[in-house]
């Protein structure tokens, strides 16, 4: 006995060993117990077998729960003021070095509580979730000294006690440096390998560990101590990379084993050679692309070219992506840098779930995986790429349950 069948509907599974354009079955079933697919095929298929619940879709299209595989969820704040100075034609740069930027965030998430971060980070946290999102990975960053990075992270570990949703928490070790270290990088950097770390590790706070490798934010010899320091502590890593330049941080982030490089706008083709032999993922920010007005696009035909799988997240941030809508990232994906509708799902979805290291879990609709399942009153898969800004989906089912 099942506990749920989902029938009478059409599912964009996103399974590659499922032929076609988004691995789709028309006339589709989906059966679910203990909150996992036991079973997924066509209705005919599945035809007989019994559940608890039987739920007929009336035709709409089941694709995998969405992933926002890179989000700054968690911050005190806001910096709308930023906004304004682009506006006016700032540039990121010339904001980050008159004292805005990311440090200009710090102040308030450091004098915000734990219980203040997570006030504030709820109502982006549902407003992503009401979008489709089922999983999102969250760093940290925005502390630049021990007690605050490991205050962000105890918020993040809240959000997912209070939200019926997956978090993937990673640590942002080398974000900005702090206005106290001006002519104490070194120091900064001691702090990150030998504090930070260790104590996010020892308490189960992290998965991964990130930086920021770029010439306003640290060097490629800087985020190397840091990726060792990640990699003796038994952390994975990503990698912010070629954004504003190229300093070979994806080909960095390659050696050591990266989930993925992320932003990816300066990549070469040596990058995108290092990073499919070490299998990573190339996640792509189109909301920071679009909020900074940047007119230099990621190198999509490369990435495809060495066959480096494309993620797509939202980026979502005080500063340079405050995006709540993840159809409105799909849209942008194809819009402006060019991704077909199907690569563009495939960037918040099984993609997404690779650049988090969870692609056993999630990511796709395959016996075994989590029942992680959003549903949409669309034609066609291609709709949620289409419309620019889709509000989300009828149904937003996790691990088996409408929530």
């Amino acid at each position: 006995m099942w506990d749920l069948i989902l029938t009478d509907c059409n599912i964009a599974t996103m399974d590659p060993a499922v032929p076609g354009p988004f691995g789709a079955i028309e006339n589709g079933a989906i059966g679910v117990i203990d909150g996992r697919i036991v079973q997924v095929g066509r209705r005919s298929e599945i035809a007989g077998s019994r559940a608890r619940r039987v739920e007929a879709l009336g035709g709409a299209w089941v694709t995998p729960g969405l992933i926002d595989c890179h989000t700054h969820l968690v911050f005190g704040g806001n910096r709308a003021n930023e906004f304004e100075m682009r506006l006016q034609g700032a540039s990121y740069e010339e904001i980050a070095k008159a004292g805005g930027g990311i440090v200009s965030t710090v102040s308030a998430t450091r004098a915000a509580s734990e219980e203040e971060l997570v006030e504030q980070a709820l109502p982006r946290l549902d407003a992503l979730m009401r979008g489709g999102v089922t999983t999102i990975e969250i760093k940290s960053g925005y502390g630049l000294d021990k007690t605050t990075e490991l205050k962000m992270l105890k918020a993040v570990q809240a959000l997912r006690r209070d939200r019926a949703v997956r978090i993937a928490p990673t640590l942002l070790a080398l974000h900005a440096l702090p206005p106290d270290y001006k002519d104490r990088r070194e120091a900064f950097v001691r702090l990150a390998t030998d504090e930070i770390i260790p104590a996010a590790k020892a308490l189960g706070l992290a998965e991964s560990v990130d930086a920021f490798c770029e010439g306003i934010g640290f060097t490629p010899a800087e985020v190397q101590e840091v990726f060792e320091a990640a990699a003796a502590a038994g952390l994975r890593i990503k990698l912010h990379a070629e954004q504003l330049s190229n300093l070979n941080g994806a080909a960095l982030a390659a050696r050591y084993g990266a989930l993925s490089a992320d932003h990816l706008e300066h990549l070469d083709e040596a990058g995108a050679e290092a990073m499919a032999r070490a299998g990573m993922v190339g996640v792509l920010l189109p909301g920071a692309f679009y909020a900074l007005k940047e007119t230099r696009k990621p190198p999509v035909d490369l990435l495809r070219k060495h066959k480096v799988p494309m993620a797509v997240a939202t980026d979502c941030n005080p500063g340079t992506s405050p995006v709540l809508s993840p159809t409105l990232m799909l849209s942008m994906a194809c819009t402006l840098f060019g991704l077909t509708s199907e690569e563009a799902l495939a960037g918040m979805t099984l993609n997404a779930a690779r650049a988090l290291g969870r692609e056993d879990e999630i990511g796709s609709i395959t016996t075994g995986k989590a029942a992680d399942l959003c549903v949409w009153n669309v034609t066609r898969p291609a709709e949620l790429c289409y419309w620019i800004g889709l509000p989300g989906p009828a149904r937003r089912l996790f691990g088996g349950i409408e929530s």
